[in-house]
């Protein structure tokens, strides 16, 4: 009993951590930014101008910038840009297109310090980009069809707003970006306990050794099932602390983790989907057909991340 106690408050530090220093300050940021420049016309010109290279593939012209969010800010950054798709009328189609490309590229929050150790930046990157497009595709025209479409154009008008001043509309998205967060916290202490808990049985070491055999076909060890397992159970950040100290201590090549980065290095596990689906009730609506064209895309990073490593 005292150690599932332990468990418990430990997967407890771990989730307020990762919400209060890591989402909440990523995401009082971009939603203020976000909210400044939806009131201020930048949102609606922007989407306006991508609209037409986008298009084809079924995403919406504000669907750059939750792109640009999660491959330079974090898992987190995008949450605003679904957030103001829940509110200025996108159709559910298209918020599903995005949120499938958004669980498909790669998060700078893990990126960026992974860089350090060894994972290759332009590949990561150009997969990302890749897997985005197969997997916003594939969601738009088969997996989110039925969800329907309002509208063949963005629903951003580019107009301004003058009715509140820059500080008071930062300060709204602001406390909207903490509302969200709070939200996500319950979700986040779950994920994590349930792969402490797989630790403290030894289902992780049992999984080791059965998968052995399988990943040994594609010249990876039996010892990176802890990484891919605490990656989808707990999140990038968790995989992140896992994977970083088994490159540092030599257990695990930086080959072979760039061999497996197009598969684990996304947002597409407990937490991450979690969380992204706490921005409202569309986004959490359409996450099925966003998880399906996200496995999809996942896996076309994956085998072009096995060829190339």
């Amino acid at each position: 009993m005292e150690a599932i106690i332990n468990i418990i408050l430990v997967s407890g530090k771990s989730g307020i951590d990762i919400a209060l220093y890591i989402l909440l300050p990523v995401m009082v940021v971009m939603m203020g930014f976000m909210k400044l420049a939806e009131a201020k016309g930048i949102l609606a010109f922007v989407a306006k101008l991508v609209s037409p290279f986008v298009r084809v593939f079924g995403i919406p012209g504000i669907g750059i910038f939750a792109a640009l969010q999660i491959l330079l800010v974090s898992f987190a950054g995008p949450m605003a840009s679904l957030a103001i798709m829940e509110t200025d009328g996108t159709d559910k189609r298209k918020i599903a297109t995005v949120f499938a490309m958004v669980l498909t590229m790669s998060q700078a929050n893990v990126t960026f310090p992974m860089a350090a150790v060894g994972l290759n930046l332009p590949v990561i990157f150009i997969t990302s980009i890749i897997g985005g497009l197969v997997s916003a595709s594939l969601t738009y025209y088969f997996f989110a069809r039925k969800l329907g479409d309002n509208s063949s154009a963005d629903t951003f008008q580019v107009t301004t707003d003058h009715s509140d001043n820059a500080l008071n509309i930062v300060i709204k998205g602001g406390n909207e970006a903490v509302q969200i967060v709070l939200k996500s916290i319950p979700l986040l202490i779950l994920a994590i306990c349930l792969v402490n808990l797989l630790k403290h049985i030894n289902a992780i070491t049992f999984l080791e050794t059965l998968l052995s055999p399988v990943l040994g076909i594609f010249g990876v060890s039996g010892l990176s099932v802890l990484p891919i397992a605490t990656k989808f159970l707990a999140g990038g950040t968790a995989m992140m602390g896992v994977t970083f100290d088994m490159l540092k201590e030599g257990i695990m090549s930086v080959d072979e983790f760039n061999r497996i980065a197009g598969f684990i290095v996304n947002p597409f596990d407990l937490v991450g989907i979690a969380v992204l689906m706490t921005v409202g009730k569309k986004t959490a609506s359409i996450a099925k057909p966003a998880i399906m064209g996200a496995i999809v895309g996942i896996t076309v990073r994956g085998i072009i991340h096995l060829i190339i490593f």
